[in-house]
C-alpha cells in the first residue's frame, strides 16, 4: 500500500529549476522533491508520496496523521530504515 506521509522540511536545495528538501519523518530524514508544492518553505509540513511532496499541511494535521499511521503500523512499510 502506498500512502502519503507527513514530514517537516528541514533544509531546501535549489538546483536550476528543481527544488528538493531534506524532510524529517519522525526520526528519519529523506530527500524529497518540492516541485509540486512551490509554495512550501523551511519549517513547513508537507505530505510526501513516493519521494514527492504533494501538498502542504499545518503542523497539527501532520502530527495527527503521523500518529494515526503509526498506530495502524503503516509507517514500517512506507518508511523502512535509511541505508
Amino acid at each position: 500500500m502506498c500512502l502519503a506521509i507527513p514530514g517537516k522540511i528541514l533544509e531546501i536545495q535549489e538546483v536550476g529549476p528543481l527544488r528538493a528538501a531534506r524532510v524529517q519523518f519522525g526520526g528519519i530524514v529523506r530527500q524529497v522533491s518540492l516541485n509540486f508544492v512551490p509554495e512550501a518553505g523551511l519549517g513547513d509540513y508537507v505530505m510526501v508520496h513516493v519521494g514527492f511532496a504533494i501538498s502542504r499541511v499545518d503542523a497539527s494535521e501532520a502530527e495527527r496523521t503521523y500518529q494515526l499511521l503509526q498506530e495502524l503500523g503503516a509507517l514500517e512499510e512506507e518508511l523502512p530504515p535509511a541505508e
